[in-house]
């Protein structure tokens, strides 16, 4: 059996940057930087969007990397003595630990489980049983495009469609990724849903969700061919875009329509207000791990 070994220790601050440019340098197949008080008290969330530069750090990491289990821990010895000296310290004492082979296909699923989003509203992998039969259950594996339910933004916006009353309503998501939110929709009773994204990937991976889910809603690359106003509007995006988006959006909510925006953080907040403001008045509606729901009725 193929085995590696990790090298690890606790490291202060932005030193963890360059220990990890080091460690790589010297031959390291892989390095992993970590909140050394993860699963604590103690633990210090750190949140950003795809793209933009963190300019926060953990004050205490524990920084881990993977060798070739050729390598002699004699030579892993020195080269931390090494990384300690040039960091003045700020790299403590390291352990070492035996990595064997892993069935990783099997370790992946292993992590995600059925996730109750409400009483009677489930996503569940298709390698798990349904915990409750009668529920309405979504099949949603992991995949290419974002939305299994884990995120606390998906789950908000999950847990909002399940409280909204969709008989005979027209919705629209809007950047649906895997198409989970517009399923969801379906499921609970909409009579017409759509689905938009500019990844065709997204689009893909949603037709098929949506597909193995025998339900019924439409997808389409970008809202090119969106000419129509919708009773009920979620996107769960990210900031950045929302904000960009806000004319296009609203332009899709019909008036006395709903919408639900999500993929923003706490002090964002008064930026989504100020950009749907000309249409819509946000309000804060849940929030969950720091990530917020906003909803607001197009005047």
């Amino acid at each position: 059996m193929t085995t590696w070994i990790e090298i690890s220790g606790p490291v202060k601050g932005e030193a963890a940057d360059a220990i990890a440019d080091a460690l790589l340098e010297a031959g390291a197949l892989a390095v992993d930087v970590a909140d050394l008080h993860a699963q604590s008290d103690a633990e210090q969330p750190i949140f950003g969007e795809p793209g933009m530069a963190l300019d926060q750090r953990w004050a205490d990491s524990r920084i881990a990397a993977l060798f070739e289990s050729s390598v002699a821990t004699d030579e892993l010895d020195a080269l931390w003595q090494v990384l300690r000296n040039d960091a003045a310290h700020a790299l403590g004492p390291h352990e070492f630990r035996v990595v064997p082979e892993t069935d990783w296909v099997r370790a992946t699923q292993a992590q995600f489980e059925p996730i109750e989003i409400t009483a009677g509203l489930w996503i569940v992998p298709t390698w798990c049983e349904p915990p409750d039969a009668k529920a309405i259950n979504l099949r949603v594996d992991p995949g290419l495009a974002f939305g299994t339910g884990t995120h606390p933004t998906t789950r908000l916006c999950l847990q909002w469609l399940s409280r909204l009353p969709l008989a005979d309503r027209k919705v629209l998501d809007y950047g649906c990724g895997s198409g989970i939110l517009a399923m969801a929709a379906a499921a609970l009773g909409a009579a017409d849903v759509f689905g938009v994204d500019i990844d065709p990937q997204a689009i893909a991976t949603a037709r098929d969700n949506t597909s193995a889910n025998a339900l019924n809603v439409q997808y389409a690359v970008s809202d090119v061919v969106l000419n129509d106003q919708y009773d009920v509007v979620v996107a769960n995006i990210l900031a950045g875009p929302l904000t960009v988006l806000a004319p296009a959006i609203c332009a899709h909510v019909k008036s006395g329509g709903q919408l639900a925006l999500a993929g923003i953080l706490t002090p964002q907040i008064e930026r989504i207000q100020n950009a749907y403001a000309p249409w819509i008045a946000m309000t804060v509606a849940d929030e969950r791990d720091g990530w917020v729901l906003m909803t607001g009725t197009r005047r």
